[in-house]
């Protein structure tokens, strides 16, 4: 990928899509086109297909996605899956249509099984079943995926994928119901320390273990991938080291300066026991995270507070 390259980017105003543009800038990648939900639908098979035709982009970097914690995979799953599934489908199918030669996308950590040998390498995809709580959204990302892998094989366009763990830093959601984990923590642990809370209640025991990459460390690596003439199909990109929810608790509230208790009601669900990516794969292309946990964490509370007191918090 050349910097004169035109690059058309799905989903610049989420968090992942945001970082992806500030990369792209950084290295000088000026020929990026975006449109937001209301100017293209990616669900719209025929309007995705007409400004493919047109625009005729030399790379799609599909980020958009519908996401969500567990609150929100049970609550919505039919929405979950229609509409990544949809939009996966679209911009490939359209993709190949009109000659666009490569595509990347955008997919997740829980496309791995529930019970997979941890940390779990990109082989594990498919060897189990999945988590119940977030089924719907890993079948449209697995589907995704295979239409790149199949697309490739058939037609020997470039269209790769890759696995993130889970993310946070700046433009995050911060719903209170149907935000991820991390976002989640910082909302709550901030509306404690502001309201005076004596305690903190969060769901489940507090011992499933997850692993959190800064999304400027996923912008990095995305952007190394893309240079590289013939990527993997599926590459995970992860921090390579996990911990537990109660100590990912503790590390928030250690930043955010809260000083009540926190308890864990383990009538509510935990998700996936464990959650950790093997990156061996992705290393050995060049890359690795450089932003440690303690360090994203205090600087993405930064970037809450920043938004808060503009008015441009997402919590939707």
């Amino acid at each position: 990928m050349k910097p004169e390259d035109k690059i058309y980017l799905a989903g610049h105003r989420g968090m992942v899509g945001s970082a992806i543009l500030r990369n792209l800038k950084k290295h000088g990648f000026t020929n990026v086109i975006v449109r937001t939900r209301e100017e293209l639908d990616l669900c719209d098979g025929q309007a995705v297909d007409a400004f493919i035709e047109q625009e005729k982009p030399d790379c799609i970097i599909n980020a958009a996605a519908r996401v969500g914690g567990i609150y929100a995979n049970s609550t919505y799953p039919a929405e979950f899956i229609h509409e990544n599934l949809a939009s996966a489908h679209n911009l490939v199918h359209s993709a190949w249509r009109h000659g666009v030669q490569r595509l990347l996308f955008l997919g997740s950590s829980c496309i791995y099984p529930r019970r997979a040998q941890q940390p779990m390498n990109e082989d594990a995809l498919l060897s189990g079943p999945l988590e119940p709580t977030n089924e719907a959204y890993a079948i449209a990302k697995i589907a995704g995926l295979k239409l790149c892998q199949h697309y490739r094989t058939q037609y020997g366009v470039l269209y790769h994928s890759v696995m993130p763990t889970n993310l946070y830093g700046p433009h995050d959601n911060y719903h209170p119901d149907n935000s991820h984990v991390l976002p989640a923590l910082i909302a709550r642990f901030h509306q404690a320390k502001e309201e005076g809370w004596p305690e903190v209640v969060l769901w489940g025991t507090g011992r499933a273990q997850r692993e959190f990459l800064h999304v400027d460390d996923l912008a990095e690596g995305v952007f190394m991938i893309l240079q590289h003439p013939n990527p993997p199909d599926v590459v995970n990109v992860g921090f390579g080291k996990d911990i537990t929810i109660s100590e990912l608790a503790r590390m928030v509230q250690q930043a955010i300066g809260y000083e009540g208790k926190i308890t864990f009601d383990s009538f509510k669900p935990d998700g996936t026991p464990r959650k950790a990516l093997d990156i061996s794969k992705i290393k050995t292309l060049g890359w690795e995270p450089t932003i440690t946990l303690e360090a994203g964490i205090a600087q993405t509370y930064q970037d809450f507070l920043k938004e808060k007191e503009a008015g441009i918090l997402r919590s939707h």
